[in-house]
C-alpha cells in the first residue's frame, strides 16, 4: 500500500515559481512510476508530468514543457514538481499519483494511488 501526501501549494503571482512536494510511504518506492495531474474548477483532471522509478525518463504535457520540471529523491521517498514562469491558467488542484510499472504513463486511469491534492493559485 502506498500513501501520498502533497504539500507546497499556495498563491503565487504570474511569472513566479513554486515547488510542490509529494511524500510517499510504502516499500520499493523506486519501482513506482510517479505522476502529477491537475484539475481546475469545472474541468477534467489532466496530466502534467510523469517520471519513471529511477528517474531516467520523464514526460510532460505540452502546456508545461519548458516551465515545469518533475524530479524524485528515492532516498527520501519524495516526488517534486518545480513550477517556473507560472501562468493564471496553471491554477488548479495538483495531485500526485503512483503506479507500478516502467512507462511514464500520461493516463490517469493507469495510476492506482493518489494524494489528496494541493491548491495552486496563480494571480495575474
Amino acid at each position: 500500500q502506498v500513501q501520498l501526501v502533497e504539500s507546497g501549494g499556495g498563491l503565487v503571482q504570474a511569472g513566479g515559481s513554486l515547488r510542490l512536494s509529494c511524500a510517499a510511504s510504502g516499500r520499493a518506492w523506486n519501482m513506482y512510476v510517479m505522476g502529477w495531474f491537475r484539475q481546475a474548477p469545472g474541468k477534467e483532471r489532466e496530466f502534467v508530468a510523469a517520471i519513471t522509478g529511477l528517474g531516467s525518463r520523464t514526460d510532460y504535457a505540452d502546456s508545461v514543457k519548458g516551465r515545469f520540471t518533475i524530479s524524485r529523491d528515492n532516498g527520501k521517498n519524495t516526488l517534486y514538481l518545480q513550477m517556473n514562469s507560472v501562468k493564471p491558467e496553471d491554477t488548479a488542484v495538483y495531485y500526485c499519483a503512483a503506479t507500478l510499472g516502467r512507462i511514464a504513463t500520461t493516463v490517469a486511469s493507469a495510476y492506482n494511488y493518489w494524494g489528496q491534492g494541493t491548491q495552486v493559485t496563480v494571480s495575474s
